[in-house]
C-alpha cells in the first residue's frame, strides 16, 4: 500500500468513522438493544423449540463441567493413591459423559438451525412483501442493488448469527456461571487468584469493541453501495460500451471496492485482536494456577487433582470469554445488517390517505384536473394544471422532455400524490379511492417495457391472470404480435430470459400492448407505447390500439404526432404548465407551439 492509502486506511481506525452515517450518531446501545428485541419477536414464534435448545445447552454445559471434575477425582482417588479398584467404572462413566455431551451439542445445533432458517424465511418474506407495499418514490431514490443487498447479504448475516452466535453466547454464559460456581466450591482462594485476569480482560475487550461496532456498520454500508453499483453497471452495460466508458467505470468500481476493502480490513483486523488477547490472558491464567496452586498443594490446602480440575476449568473459563468476544463481533455485524433490514420494514408503506377510502367497481372514466400543483421536491413540476376529460375520450400530452407529461400520468395512477388542487374520477377525489382498486381499472403500456422471466403466454396473461389460452392468442393477434410469436422456437411457450435476448425491443413493446389488451381496462395509459416500433408495424397496430381505446378513457404520451392526430384533446405542456389545448385540427389552425412542433 502507498503512503496515501495507509494514511487513508488508518482513518478507519478512529471512532469518528461513525460520522460517515448520521444514523450512527444515535445512542448505539439503545439502537442495538432495540434491534435485538425486534429479532426476538421473530424468535418467539418458535418458543417451544427454543426451550429444547436451552435444555440441550444446559445439558452440554453441565456435562462439560462434569468431565474435568471426574478426571480430577480419578487423579486423587486412584492415581495418587495407586488403587486401581473402580478405575474402570469411572472411565466408562467418563466415556458416557462425553458421548452425551457430544449428543447434546448436536441436538442444540440441529434445533437452532431449524429455528434460524424459519426465522430468516419469515424475515425475508416480510421484507419482500414490504417492497410491494412501498410507493414508487421509494424505489426511485434508491439503487436496486443496494436494496438487494439488504435482502441477501444482511439477512444472511442474521442467519449466520442465529445459527452460530446465539447458541455459543448462551452456552458460554452458562459455562462461565457453572465454572465459577464449582471453582468456588473447590478453592475460593485459588478461584480469586484465577479471577485476577478478569479486569484486564474487561478493559481490553472494552477498548477493542468500542471501535468494532462503528466499523462493522461502515462495512455493511460500503458493501450495499458496492452491490448497488455492480447491479447498475451490469444493467447499463450496453450504454457503458457505446460511450466507451469502461475505464471510467472500472476506476469508479476500484474506488468503491477499495473503500469496502479498507472498512472490512480494519473491522476484521481490530476484531482479530480479541482472540490474541484472550489467548495471552489464558496462558497467564495457567501460569497463576500452576504457581499458586503448587504452593497451596505443597502446604496441603488442595490436592493435585484440584489443580488439574482448575487448569481445565480455567481453560473452560477463558474459552467462553474468548467465544463471547468473537461472537460479539459477529453479533455487531449482524445487528448492523438487521438495522438496515428493519429500516426497510419501518418505511412508510403506500397507504391510502383517507381512512374512509373507497373501492370503485364501475368506472366511467370522467377525469377532472382542478388547479393541480405538484413537485417531487420543493420545486414545482406541474403548476395549476386544469383540464376535463369526458368518459371514453382520448387525451394526448405533448411537450418537450421535462415538460411534465409523465408526471401527470404518475398522478393519475397515484404513484405520487398531488400537492394542491384536486383530481376527480367520476366525481370522487382521487385520494379517496384505494390505490389497488383504482389500478384494477387501469392498464399501462410504458416506454420502458418490462417482461418477466417466463413464457410469452404468461407475460401476456399477466394483464388478466385467469385468461384462457384462446384469450391470450386473441390479444396477441389484436396487438399484431401473433405472427412473430409463432416464429419463436416454442411459440407462446418460449421462455424469455431477463435480458430478452431472443426478441427485439419492438417485439417486447408488442407483447406489453397485448398484455394491456387482455386486461380490458376502463382506463388506458400509453406512455410512448410505440416508441420502439418501426413505422410500418406502428401503422399495422393502430387499428388494434383504436379498438382498444374505443369507449375507454385513454391518456397517451407520444413524440410521434401522427399517432395522436385522432385524439379528442391534445394538451401542450411547457415547463409544467398548459400552454395550448384542443384537437389536432384546432391546434394547427392556431399556428402556435404545436403547429411549429408538427411542422418540424
Amino acid at each position: 500500500m502507498s503512503k496515501a492509502e495507509i494514511k487513508k486506511a488508518f482513518q478507519y481506525n478512529k471512532i469518528d468513522i461513525s460520522n460517515t452515517n448520521p444514523a450512527t450518531k444515535t445512542a448505539k446501545p439503545r439502537n442495538s438493544w432495540h434491534t435485538i428485541k425486534r429479532i426476538f419477536t421473530y424468535l418467539k414464534q418458535y418458543k417451544w423449540m427454543l426451550f429444547l435448545v436451552i435444555f440441550a445447552v444446559l445439558a452440554s454445559s453441565g456435562l462439560s463441567l462434569l468431565g474435568p471434575y471426574l478426571v480430577g477425582m480419578t487423579i486423587d482417588d486412584f492415581i495418587v493413591t495407586k488403587r486401581p479398584d473402580g478405575l474402570l467404572t469411572i472411565l466408562i462413566l467418563l466415556i458416557i459423559v462425553y458421548i452425551l455431551h457430544t449428543l447434546s451439542i448436536f441436538l442444540q445445533n440441529y434445533w437452532m438451525i431449524g429455528i434460524a432458517q424459519k426465522t430468516v424465511y419469515t424475515l425475508r418474506k416480510d421484507v419482500f412483501e414490504q417492497f410491494h407495499r412501498l410507493p414508487i418514490s421509494y424505489f426511485d431514490k434508491r439503487q436496486q442493488g443496494e436494496l438487494m443487498s439488504r435482502v441477501t447479504n444482511d439477512i444472511d448475516n442474521i442467519n449466520n448469527t442465529l445459527n452460530q452466535s446465539v447458541i455459543q453466547i448462551f452456552s458460554s454464559v452458562i459455562t462461565l456461571v457453572g465454572t465459577v460456581t464449582v471453582m468456588l466450591l473447590l478453592s475460593p482462594l485459588l478461584t480469586l487468584i484465577t479471577m485476577t485476569i478478569i479486569p484486564i480482560m474487561f478493559f481490553a475487550m472494552r477498548a477493542i469493541t468500542k471501535r468494532t461496532g462503528p466499523l462493522y456498520k461502515v462495512q455493511q454500508k460500503d458493501l450495499g453501495e458496492l452491490n448497488g453499483f455492480i447491479e447498475e453497471m451490469v444493467s447499463g452495460q450496453e450504454v457503458v460500451k457505446v460511450f466507451s466508458q469502461e475505464k471510467h467505470v472500472i476506476n469508479e468500481f476500484d474506488e468503491k471496492n477499495k473503500q469496502l476493502q479498507l472498512s472490512s480490513f480494519w473491522a476484521q483486523t481490530i476484531a482479530g485482536f480479541i482472540p490474541k488477547v484472550m489467548n495471552t490472558l489464558n496462558f497467564l491464567s495457567f501460569a497463576f494456577i500452576a504457581f499458586f496452586g503448587g504452593i497451596l498443594a505443597i502446604k496441603g490446602y488442595i490436592t493435585v487433582g484440584v489443580i488439574v480440575i482448575f487448569t481445565e476449568y480455567a481453560r473452560q473459563f477463558t474459552r467462553p470469554l474468548n467465544e463471547l468476544s468473537n461472537q460479539f463481533n459477529i453479533l455487531l455485524s449482524a445487528i448492523a445488517g438487521a438495522e438496515r433490514v428493519f429500516q426497510v420494514l419501518d418505511e412508510q408503506a403506500e397507504e391510502d390517505d383517507e381512512v374512509d377510502a373507497v373501492d370503485i367497481h364501475h368506472v366511467k372514466g370522467h377525469f377532472i384536473f382542478d388547479d393541480v400543483t405538484f413537485g417531487y421536491d420543493e420545486t414545482p413540476i406541474l403548476k395549476n394544471i386544469h383540464f376535463d376529460v369526458q368518459p371514453g375520450e382520448m387525451v394526448a400530452f405533448v411537450g418537450h422532455t421535462g415538460a411534465g407529461k409523465t408526471t401527470i400520468i404518475n398522478l393519475i395512477s397515484r404513484f405520487y400524490n398531488y400537492d394542491s388542487g384536486e383530481i376527480l374520477l367520476d366525481g370522487i377525489p382521487l385520494n379517496q379511492i384505494k390505490r389497488a382498486s383504482l389500478r384494477q381499472h387501469m392498464a399501462f403500456v410504458l416506454q420502458d417495457s418490462f417482461l418477466f422471466q417466463d413464457t410469452v403466454k404468461e407475460n401476456i396473461r399477466y394483464g388478466k391472470m385467469d385468461a384462457t389460452d384462446e384469450e391470450v392468442i386473441e390479444a396477441a393477434k389484436r396487438a399484431n404480435a401473433h405472427d412473430f410469436i409463432m416464429r419463436l422456437p416454442n411459440g407462446y411457450e418460449t421462455v424469455l430470459d431477463q435480458e430478452r435476448s431472443s426478441i427485439s425491443k419492438g417485439q417486447v413493446q408488442l407483447i406489453t400492448i397485448a398484455r394491456a389488451m387482455i386486461a380490458d381496462p376502463e382506463i388506458l395509459i400509453l406512455d410512448e407505447a410505440t416508441s420502439n416500433i418501426d413505422t410500418i408495424t406502428e401503422l399495422n397496430i393502430q387499428a388494434g390500439l383504436q379498438a382498444l381505446m374505443k369507449n375507454r378513457t385513454s391518456f397517451v404520451i407520444a413524440h410521434r404526432l401522427n399517432t395522436i392526430q385522432r385524439a379528442d384533446q391534445i394538451i401542450m405542456l411547457e415547463h409544467g404548465e398548459i400552454i395550448e389545448r384542443g384537437t389536432h385540427a384546432q391546434l394547427l389552425r392556431k399556428k402556435g407551439t404545436y403547429y411549429d412542433l408538427f411542422q418540424t
